[in-house]
């Protein structure tokens, strides 16, 4: 790590980062989560996924992305489609399950979710979760219409979404909560973005009831998990107070709707494996695993 001491007034001085002709990986670096990335793709060690008795076999954990799909399944059950059963299987990120080699077989991304569909002839893989709750959509004819405006409209929110919540986590999460150290440029960058963001969704929900119109759809189910909870307080740790979240009326009224919904709340626990054990459903097989369970 290339570095330069600068005089400031006073007796104060300020380190600066100088970045070298070519990068190399220290993997000291990163913070909290620096153990579980690097700078190349592929498995680490063999390992055989589980497999269940229904048709759709998800590999995840209950971060915003892995509670979309959750919740999206649970969704279709509460809905009465049966053949949305589906067997959820806990990713271990801190134990490196996702470096597997059946998840990567799956996900050569080694990011959670991974979701096998096994209702054709051939295993199905599918490992971005917006293209999960897409192909469920369209598969089960549920949460967005077939044709027309409305499709676009939801397609619209849902691929905002994918593009926006990397400056949510990624970026404003990462240095804000996660970071080894505290930065004051990139959390008033990332900031200033997630703020931009909150607005664009306070204003269309000003409008409507639900992001993409009068209907709940794929598009709410992507959001709420990022920006819902987030405007709930339940993502970063003094975050919503910093952001200010409260000044969203509109988001808030949003966010606390999708919230009391009973598939919501289930989904929510799935793959779940930190906090109140009565939040939490490890492995999800069949609705009896949530007997007993803070719903």
């Amino acid at each position: 790590m290339a570095l330069f001491l600068t005089p400031l007034q006073g007796d104060y001085m300020t380190t600066q980062y100088v970045p070298p002709k070519v990068w190399t990986w220290d993997d000291e670096n990163g913070g909290e989560f620096a153990s579980i990335n690097r700078p190349i793709a592929g498995a680490t060690h063999n390992a055989v996924l589980p497999r269940g008795d229904h048709d759709f076999q998800l590999y995840s954990l209950a971060t915003p992305n892995g509670v979309k799909v959750t919740v999206m399944f649970e969704e279709l059950l509460e809905a009465g489609h049966s053949g949305a059963e589906y067997d959820a299987w806990p990713i271990r990120i801190g134990d490196g399950d996702q470096f597997g080699s059946g998840f990567v077989e799956v996900n050569p991304n080694s990011k959670i979710p991974a979701l096998l569909d096994l209702t054709g002839d051939e295993p199905l893989r599918l490992f971005e979760s917006g293209a999960m709750l897409l192909h469920l959509a369209d598969k089960f004819g549920a949460f967005l219409p077939a044709q027309g405006p409305g499709r676009t409209e939801a397609l619209n929110w849902l691929f905002w979404q994918m593009g926006s919540a990397p400056f949510l986590g990624g970026g404003f999460g990462h240095f804000f909560a996660y970071a080894p150290e505290k930065f004051e440029y990139p959390i008033n960058r990332y900031a200033m973005e997630v703020k931009r963001q909150l607005d664009v969704l306070e204003r269309q929900l000003a409008e409507r009831p639900y992001i993409a119109g009068d209907e709940y759809t794929i598009a709410d189910i992507a959001i709420w998990p990022w920006y819902g909870q987030l405007a709930r307080d339940k993502s970063y740790p003094g975050g919503a107070e910093f952001l200010d979240v409260g000044i969203y009326s509109h988001l808030q009224a949003w966010a606390e709707k999708i919230a009391a919904r009973p598939a919501v709340k289930r989904g929510g626990m799935v793959n779940r494996l930190r906090g109140d054990e009565n939040e939490q459903v490890p492995e999800r097989h069949s609705a009896a695993d949530f007997a007993g369970k803070a719903l």
